[in-house]
């Protein structure tokens, strides 16, 4: 039973030798490494605003409320066009 343990110790010997000196390679080239710059932490995104236009949301929904009346056929593209005007100019 001791012979079966020792490849099995042996390999991992081998395998946490050789990961702790490539550890210890790579903090020495880092450290040493003149050209070596350390990765800047990427920026939270930034959540942009709406564009403001200088319409109200109140102004958005009459505009709604007038482009279904236009498309119910209550009002004509004349009185659309004019009631869209004062909507706006009074933005």
């Amino acid at each position: 039973m001791l012979r079966r343990r020792r490849p099995l110790l042996r390999a991992a010997a081998v395998g946490g030798a050789g990961y702790l000196a490539g550890k210890k390679m790579g903090e020495r080239n880092d450290a040493t490494d003149p050209g070596y710059e350390e990765p800047a932490a990427t920026p939270a995104p930034v959540q942009s605003a709406p564009p403001t236009s200088g319409i109200s949301n109140d102004s958005i929904a009459r505009l709604k409320q007038l482009a279904e009346l236009r498309d119910q056929g209550v009002l004509t593209d004349e009185e659309f066009n004019a009631e869209k005007q004062k909507v706006l100019g009074g933005a």
